[in-house]
This record gives structure tokens, sequence and C-alpha cells, in this order.
């Protein structure tokens, strides 16, 4: 039985937080929660809110121990793009791409 939390339209680049989801990916979650509280990079925050709602959806929705749970996937998919401009000399204007992350985390019982 597997547990899923996605969190969407998350304001980090998806190539910044890919490097702290491949920490985590297949660790026990007391130890993934471990590694990202001492992860200093801003997609940390983004990735333990939502392991804690996969943690949470697999004790409340389907009755999993805790304890025996595990990241068994966790992967991040680009977002919609939001584009800003920035003025430059001589009237040229250069494009600023703001882009977004779908984070997904899928918790399983050993």
């Amino acid at each position: 039985m597997e547990s899923r939390a996605v969190a969407k339209y998350v304001r980090i680049a998806p190539r910044k937080v890919r490097v702290v989801m491949n920490l985590i990916r297949g660790k026990n979650v007391a130890e993934a929660f471990a590694i990202l509280k001492f992860t200093p990079k801003v997609g940390a925050d983004a990735i333990e809110k939502v392991l804690r709602s996969a943690v949470a959806n697999a004790e409340n929705n389907f009755d999993m121990d805790v304890d025996k749970l595990y990241v068994s996937s966790c992967f991040v998919d680009q977002g919609p793009t939001l584009k800003r401009i920035h003025p430059r000399s001589r009237g040229q204007a250069f494009k600023i791409l703001k882009r977004t992350s779908h984070i997904t985390v899928v918790v399983e019982e050993r």
C-alpha cells in the first residue's frame, strides 16, 4: 500500500529541487527528515512539507505504521513558467523565466 502527497505550483525551479530530492529517495522517513533538516537549500523546506503530508496521509487514511515507512519514489515535474521582462539599454527587453514545480512524494510500508 502506498500513500502520496503532491504540492503544485511551488515557486522554485525544478532543477534546484531535484538536487535535494535525490538525497532522500529510498530512505527511511525518519532519516529523510533528518537529511532535509540539515540541507541548506531552499527546496528542502518545500520537500519536507510534502513529505510530512504524505506521512500524515499514510497514518490517517491508510492506518500505516509511521516507523516502517520509507520514501519509495519522489519526483519533480515542471509547472507553468511565469514570463517577466527586464528592461535593458536602448529600449531592449530581456526575458526572465520564473519557473514553478510540481513536487510528488510517495511513501510505502516495509
